[in-house]
């Protein structure tokens, strides 16, 4: 019987911990739409850095869009990338189809950098990319609700949440920057 004690609390700890490392998702475990509807698995960017950034086109910091084409020209490539996430839910100021965003996007701020479908990015009907980024209990690392538009997360190269920066944050703030490049500020 005082075999099967340290036995049976082996099993139980093993266990515990699969169950704790089952809860936490890899941001490759998702796959989400393009603006053009086609499956977009993020497991097609390990091995990258990738800013994910919730997008309208009617916002005071709508502008960011020219930053954020300038920052991806400038670092994107084969260690970092830049995908952007229509969604609605503040103050209406994403209301087009995916289609009219696509066209701003394009037309207003010559953006190349991937742009997914429109989303919620809060709410009961948020999409489970951003209940990921956005709930410790579900990326095992940070609680970070979406302020508004144009926040940033930030994802290392190994799928995990590693921080974010606020709306205000400009594409090229040094916390960003400094991300991407490595260099420790």
């Amino acid at each position: 019987m005082k075999v099967m004690k340290p036995t049976l609390y082996l099993i139980a700890m093993l266990l515990a911990g699969t169950a704790a490392n089952a809860q936490t998702k890899s941001f490759y475990d998702f796959t989400v739409k393009t603006i053009d509807g086609a499956d977009y698995p993020l497991s097609q960017l390990k091995g990258k850095k990738v800013l994910v950034v919730n997008t309208a086109s009617k916002c005071g910091f709508t502008k960011q869009y020219a930053d954020l084409q300038k920052l991806y020209e400038t670092y994107g490539g084969p260690d970092f990338i830049i995908i952007g996430f229509p969604a609605n839910n503040f103050l209406s100021q994403e209301p087009g189809s995916n289609a009219e965003i696509k066209e701003f996007c394009t037309k207003n701020y010559g953006v190349t950098f991937p742009m997914m479908a429109k989303i919620s990015v809060k709410g009961k009907d948020i999409a489970p990319l951003y209940k990921w980024l956005t709930s410790k209990s579900e990326n095992g690392v940070m609680d970070a609700d979406v302020s508004w538009n144009f926040q940033k997360f930030m994802i290392d190269e190994n799928g995990k949440l590693v921080g974010f920066a606020d709306p205000k944050d400009v594409p090229f703030s040094d916390k960003i920057v400094s991300w991407i490049t490595g260099d420790k500020k």
